[in-house]
């Protein structure tokens, strides 16, 4: 398995295709930001899509960006859009994804990202810490965690 950015690989119509057939919405919002050329501005100028694959399978896929769907704060950047397919789930493969976004932070200076999910008792499996509650961009109170790259 390896973590690639998606607009670094030459086969960008295979994944973009992988990543819209997930069966989340925010995954088919991602595949529609993509492909409708909105990414960076919805998202940020250098955003990345980290994708953990295994050979022509994606496993899971994730943002790593200036802004997420918490608007109008100073906090930034944001780990996004976060997803590992249903029959590769149960083996941590996000923390792989983490491990990309770390390094790729630390090479920026960077010393945190932020999450927004309403997940409960995930991210904490990888170190993340609750922050506080806050708006995202429909109003609804969404849980936003810190994670700290050492």
């Amino acid at each position: 398995m390896q973590v690639i950015n998606y607009f670094d690989s030459d086969r960008k119509e295979y994944w973009l295709q992988k990543i819209g057939g997930c069966d989340w919405g925010a995954g088919k919002f991602l595949n529609e930001l993509i492909s409708g050329g909105k990414l960076f501005e919805v998202l940020g100028d250098n955003t990345k899509v980290l994708m953990l694959i295994d050979e022509d399978e994606l496993v899971s896929f994730c943002t790593y960006a200036k802004r997420d769907d918490i608007p109008s704060t100073e906090l930034t950047p944001w780990i996004g859009f976060v997803y590992t397919f249903p029959e590769w789930r149960g083996h941590r493969y996000i923390g792989k994804l983490f491990e990309e976004t770390a390094r790729i932070a630390k090479a920026e200076g960077v010393s945190r990202a932020y999450i927004s999910t309403d997940h409960i008792g995930l991210y904490e499996k990888y170190g993340c810490e609750f922050y506080r509650m806050m708006p995202d961009t429909h109003g609804n109170m969404s849980r936003v965690y810190i994670k700290k790259f050492d």
